[in-house]
């Protein structure tokens, strides 16, 4: 179906696919003070946070420290953190080009530097189902799959010809046999495993956003946002006060992380 049309019958209906949870039921469960200025979180629970120092450690669901990274000084602050696969964690360092992947002690499996590979301005990455490496080459337009050695296995076309408008995602999912991503601007595509678009959602301007579980969460405002990729159903719910204002998030299918003030709040949710 021609992405222009799958947009416009989802306005269509978008009206009535709003759901606002008016009894809002959020519950504190653990608080981490700590010198907190990143984190993300892996589908174990397990929580990864990076300090001031550039350290990264790994947290369990306990709250137990039970592995460090400390091997920051050659690359800096990373900008981006992925456990979407907790045993093969990456680091992304983007005015480097270079991808670090660490085991799940945290220990170098490996390094690819993409520039090795003619890539030199990536945004966005992410695991693949089979142990690969989704990126978007904003040069080219492209959506690459790469492995541990960088070599590209697999490329779309131009995003351009398949969108017929510029496209820049910030965020790259691979959830369900499906790649998610994200251009705040333009909204999320969903791409099977061969490149080919299959939907186009039109969520635009949410921060934190993640795909988890066919639900895709985000944030905006004091509004927390869950949209149903199979009923099309949208559910919100208005933040608990000590969240309010600018914050970064994470979600699993049941908890809410918070990073507020080097504080990282976890709270469960319905």
């Amino acid at each position: 179906m021609n992405v222009r049309k799958v947009i416009s019958v989802f306005l269509i209906f978008l009206p009535f696919m709003l759901c606002a949870q008016t009894d809002t039921a959020f519950q504190l469960m653990r608080t981490l003070n700590s010198d907190i200025i990143n984190f993300t979180t892996d589908n174990l629970n397990n929580v990864y946070l990076i300090d001031s120092r550039n350290q990264l450690k790994k947290v369990n669901a306990n709250g137990d420290s039970v592995a460090v990274y400390s091997e920051t000084k050659k690359y800096g602050r990373a900008t981006l953190i992925d456990a979407s696969n907790p045993l093969k964690v990456l680091l992304y360092y983007k005015d480097f080009s270079t991808i670090v992947m660490l085991d799940r002690f945290l220990n170098i499996r490996n390094t690819i530097d993409l520039r090795k590979q003619n890539i030199f301005q990536v945004k966005a990455i992410c695991p693949s189902y089979d142990n690969k490496i989704w990126i978007y080459d904003e040069m080219e337009n492209k959506l690459k799959k790469i492995d541990e050695d960088g070599t590209v296995l697999q490329e779309t076309p131009d995003f351009r010809l398949i969108l017929n408008q510029s496209f820049s995602p910030i965020k790259i999912f691979d959830q369900d046999k499906y790649v998610y991503l994200y251009d705040p601007e333009k909204g999320v595509y969903v791409f099977d495993y061969f490149g080919s678009l299959k939907n186009g959602i039109q969520i635009m301007g949410w921060k934190n956003l993640k795909v988890t579980d066919q639900h895709i969460y985000g944030s905006k405002a004091d509004t927390l946002y869950r949209y149903d990729v199979n009923s099309y159903q949208y559910d919100e719910w208005k933040m608990p006060q000590p969240l309010e204002g600018e914050m970064k998030f994470d979600f699993t299918i049941t908890l809410l992380y918070a990073l507020k003030n080097n504080q990282l709040f976890i709270y469960s949710f319905r």
